[in-house]
């Protein structure tokens, strides 16, 4: 396998042992490594190296982590290990609040951080496509169509159905949601996603009202899941 055929594993970590640890267990299980050390570099490295995982340590010079992963979160929907020698409770729940797939806490086993890396991709890929009427998006023009019917979507309500639509199953609380269609981290009020949800779910039943795409999971949030 080439350089280029490889999925490339991008490290955000300032401690360098741990960096070439962890870099060389990564390659001898065949995956492509970069590696960057603050934060402040870390926005614009995920933009131009499009990794196929990130591994991301919270205490970083320049910009922490869990602000690095909400501020990916807006454009991307790459995978994000988030590491850290922080092991309270309320630091490992606000790690996958904020969108991090996984949480590996310090001191930890370069073989369990690569078996998670590789269960991590295996369950990314391993997401089923629903073949015959599913919503397929054109991220040039802001629209949506399902079964070949152009369904009008406002750029929220595009941003929202697009983060819905990236792990089909997976239940998505109001604020990764929020998070996600508002980059400016506004405050806005819960009400606000499920307003937005409502107007999404007459639009889309207006072109296909025999199935249900957008589904409510009480107390928790929504979750996209074709029913037809």
């Amino acid at each position: 396998m080439t350089e280029i055929e490889k999925k490339r594993i991008l490290i955000i970590e300032d401690e360098p042992q741990l960096t070439a640890v962890v870099s060389d267990y990564l390659q001898q299980s065949d995956f492509a490594t970069s590696i960057i050390d603050n934060g402040l570099q870390a926005l614009s490295a995920i933009k131009e190296i499009k990794p196929s995982l990130i591994l991301l340590d919270l205490m970083l010079p320049g910009q922490d982590g869990m602000s690095i992963c909400r501020e990916v979160r807006a454009f991307s929907n790459v995978p994000i290990i988030m590491i850290t020698a922080r092991v309270e409770e309320i630091d490992r729940l606000l790690g996958l609040e904020l969108g991090a797939d996984d949480y590996v806490c310090k001191p930890f086993s370069p073989r369990e951080l690569v078996a998670r890396v590789k269960a991590v991709l295996r369950r990314i890929k391993n997401i089923p496509n629903k073949p015959g009427t599913d919503i397929v998006l054109d991220e040039d023009t802001y629209k949506a169509n399902i079964a070949g019917q152009l369904l009008e979507l406002t750029a929220v309500e595009f941003q929202l159905l697009k983060k819905l639509l990236s792990e089909p199953g997976r239940i998505f609380s109001r604020n990764q949601l929020m998070d996600r269609i508002y980059s400016d981290h506004r405050v806005v009020s819960d009400r606000t996603i499920d307003s937005h949800i409502k107007k999404l779910r007459k639009k889309i039943t207006g072109v296909d009202p025999d199935s249900e795409y957008i589904h409510s999971v009480y107390g928790v949030g929504y979750k996209y899941e074709n029913s037809n």
